[in-house]
């Protein structure tokens, strides 16, 4: 007969069994411990604007998904870099998050004489949430009912229109350099902080003319206090099917499409990343997230982080090439 278990023989057997289950079940990952606290997710640019409306639909949805409060910081400067720095230097922990588009994360970089970051190692891809394009958007008492009318008056008097942007190197601006180019006119760019104040100078008529983000612009517009010429997409869109597009419109050729995504800090664990893009292919797929941005004329998409990475690589590689023809900067 076996002599009976002390209480220190239970107590060691018993923590032997124990980490040979735990060791059954495997390690624990990032991702299964990750998220344990609140997140950021910074916007480089200023409340009301395209981006900022774009990421607070999906910081709302990601804070019910993740069970984490996910906060919506503006950081608005230097064509987004700002916000772009604020993200490069943060831990990686994937904490700290950013709603990024072409114009903060693909065209500011290349424009920027300097930078503190490197974007293609210290940014960390996600995925694609969402493709547009722009509109010519011009004050309601301006006398240009068409596109063709803002470039025939641009061409009697170079110099004498002016147009606003989101900023320097931003999105809006290069829309707007690429029309000029295009259609040869002289037309003065006009930078601010963001989507919003731009427009609301723009309806308030202190400039004339912007080349805006489509969700505040529809805004302005069902206001009465702006006009829409046209769209900067190569077809129109469902959500304006009256608007022409800027090539029917009088510049044939003309063509500038704008996405968002969202990104954290490069060198964050693989597994927080690809949870990352597992919820937001979750938070796209809702009919009525869907629907929130298709009123604002924008188009719900997805990619994975390794495609999303390769195409901000060659978007990276095709702006320093590009950018060259067009009289733009950040400064």
């Amino acid at each position: 007969m076996s002599a009976p278990f002390s209480r220190r023989q239970f107590v060691f057997r018993a923590t032997l069994l124990a980490g040979s289950l735990l060791g059954l079940a495997g390690p624990v990952t990032a991702a299964e411990t990750w998220p344990s606290q609140p997140l950021r997710m910074l916007v480089g640019f200023a409340p009301g604007g395209a981006n900022d409306i774009v990421a607070r639909i999906i910081a709302k949805e990601l804070q019910q998904s993740l069970g984490q409060p996910v906060v919506v910081d503006n950081r608005a400067g230097a064509g987004g870099l700002l916000a772009s720095e604020l993200l490069a230097k943060a831990p990686k922990n994937g904490y700290t998050l950013l709603l990024g588009s072409i114009g903060n994360n693909t065209i500011a970089p290349v424009l920027a004489t300097k930078l503190s970051f490197d974007p293609r190692k210290d940014i960390e891809p996600i995925s694609l949430v969402a493709e547009s394009g722009n509109v010519l958007l011009v004050n309601a008492k301006q006398p240009y009912m068409n596109v063709k009318d803002f470039i025939e008056a641009a061409r009697k008097a170079p110099g004498s229109i002016n147009y606003a942007s989101s900023g320097n190197g931003s999105t809006l601006h290069l829309a707007g350099a690429l029309f000029a180019k295009q259609a040869g006119v002289d037309i003065v760019h006009i930078p601010y902080k963001g989507n919003s104040q731009a427009i609301q100078d723009v309806a308030a008529g202190q400039v004339q003319a912007i080349f805006s983000g489509i969700p505040p612009a529809i805004s302005s517009a069902k206001a009465g206090q702006t006009r829409i010429l046209a769209v900067t997409t190569p077809r129109r869109l469902k959500s304006l099917p009256e608007v022409p597009t800027i090539a029917e419109a009088g510049v044939p050729g003309y063509a500038f499409t704008s996405w968002y995504g969202l990104f954290t800090t490069g060198g964050t664990d693989r597994a927080v990343v690809e949870r990352l893009a597992q919820e937001v292919r979750k938070v796209m797929a809702k009919p009525d997230v869907q629907a929130q941005l298709a009123a604002q004329g924008l188009d719900p998409v997805t990619s994975d982080p390794e495609s999303f990475k390769v195409q901000i690589d060659r978007e990276l590689n095709r702006w320093t090439r590009d950018i060259k023809t067009m009289n733009i900067g950040l400064n």
